[in-house]
C-alpha cells in the first residue's frame, strides 16, 4: 500500500501484474453493471423504483448483468492484450497466457449465482482460443474491438425488444464507451512496456 501511494505521489505508472488483475476485476464488473443498470434506469423512468423492486425484474436484471459480465471479461482482456502486444514482440504467446490466467481469475472469483456459473465457466474455457484468434491479426484499439459482451447484453436485457426498437445503437454505444474508458484508465495507470515485461517473465 505504501509503495502504491509513493508511486502515485511521484506520478509513476504501475508495472505490476497483481495490480492489473485488480484493475481487470474492477473494470469487468463496472462495464457490466454500468451498461445494464444505466439503460434500465433510463428506460423505466418514473417507474424506476417500482420496477427495480419487482422480484421478477430483479431476477432478469441479475441474469443480464452476469451474461454481460462473461462477455465483458473477454473484452477487457482483449483490450489489454491489444495494448500490450506491441511491447511483447516475439513473446506474444506468453503474454496471452499471462492475460488468460488473470482473466480466468476474474471469472472464477466472481460471486455469481450458481445458475450463472456455467456461462462464466464457458467464457473462461473460450479465453485461450479467443486470445489466439486475436493474435492472428494486428491489434486493434478499444474503439474498434469486436465486443463479445454485445450479443448477450442485447439478448438478455430485461426490456422486451418491442419496447426498445431503434435503441440498439445507443445500447451498443454505451457499452463501447465504457470499454474505451477502461482502456483510457489503463493507459493512465500502467506503463505498457514494463507491464508487458513483467507479465512475460513473471
Amino acid at each position: 500500500m505504501l509503495h502504491r501511494l509513493l508511486r502515485t505521489l511521484r506520478g509513476a505508472k504501475s508495472t505490476s501484474p497483481a495490480e492489473l488483475q485488480i484493475f481487470l476485476v474492477r473494470h469487468t464488473a463496472f462495464v457490466a453493471q454500468k451498461t445494464v443498470v444505466d439503460y434500465c434506469r433510463v428506460k423505466t423512468g418514473a417507474r424506476e423504483q417500482q420496477m427495480f423492486s419487482d422480484p421478477d425484474f430483479q431476477t432478469a436484471l441479475t441474469h443480464c448483468r452476469w451474461q454481460t459480465f462473461a462477455g465483458a471479461a473477454q473484452d477487457v482482456t482483449a483490450m489489454a492484450e491489444a495494448w500490450l502486444r506491441p511491447h511483447a514482440t516475439g513473446q506474444e504467446a506468453r503474454l496471452a497466457a499471462a492475460l488468460g490466467a488473470i482473466s480466468a481469475y476474474v471469472l472464477d472469483s466472481a460471486e455469481a449465482p450458481a445458475d450463472e456459473r456455467a456461462t462464466l465457466d464457458a467464457a473462461r474455457e473460450a479465453l485461450p482460443f479467443h486470445l489466439e484468434a486475436l493474435q492472428s491479426a494486428p491489434p486493434v484499439s478499444a474503439d474498434r474491438l469486436k465486443l463479445r459482451a454485445e450479443q448477450p447484453l442485447l439478448a438478455s436485457l430485461p426490456v422486451h425488444p418491442d419496447q426498445r426498437i431503434g435503441e440498439t445503437p445507443a445500447i451498443r454505444g454505451a457499452l463501447r464507451f465504457h470499454i474505451v474508458s477502461a482502456q483510457q484508465e489503463m493507459e493512465r495507470a500502467f506503463d505498457a512496456s514494463g507491464l508487458a515485461r513483467q507479465l512475460i517473465h513473471d
